[in-house]
């Protein structure tokens, strides 16, 4: 039995996950609950928040996200990926900054703009 908090809303209800009887879980208070769960236990994953560097702008870095959850064990990897990436100015939100992050399907994009300095 394994027992962990909820992190999919407010409440953070205190999940116990039963692994020997088909990852049954209990403590949680709607649905979510029991998906974050089941999933931590069998296929964990986050979204990946960071910052890659910009040139061209009056800042030096931008915020960026994955635009879906990536697999927890390619966190590590994604992260050292992105300290390669160098953008040029303009950067707009939601312009891709890394195509199909290690092979997942899931882009990295822009959270923020870095308009260019004339």
């Amino acid at each position: 039995m394994k027992e962990l908090i909820c992190i999919k809303c407010p409440k953070g209800c205190h999940l116990r996950v039963d692994e020997e009887n088909g990852y049954t879980v209990t403590g949680n208070s709607c649905e979510r609950g029991e998906e974050y769960g089941k999933k931590e236990l069998t296929n964990p994953t986050r979204v990946l928040t960071s910052t890659v560097k910009v040139t061209g702008s009056l800042h030096r870095r931008v915020s960026v996200k994955s635009a879906g959850e990536l697999p927890h064990g390619l966190m590590e990897q994604a992260v050292r990926l992105l300290d390669d990436v160098q953008l040029q100015a303009p950067v707009a939100i939601g312009d891709v900054v890394l195509e199909n992050v290690l092979g997942t399907g899931i882009d990295i994009v822009a959270t923020a703009n870095r308009p260019a300095v004339s």
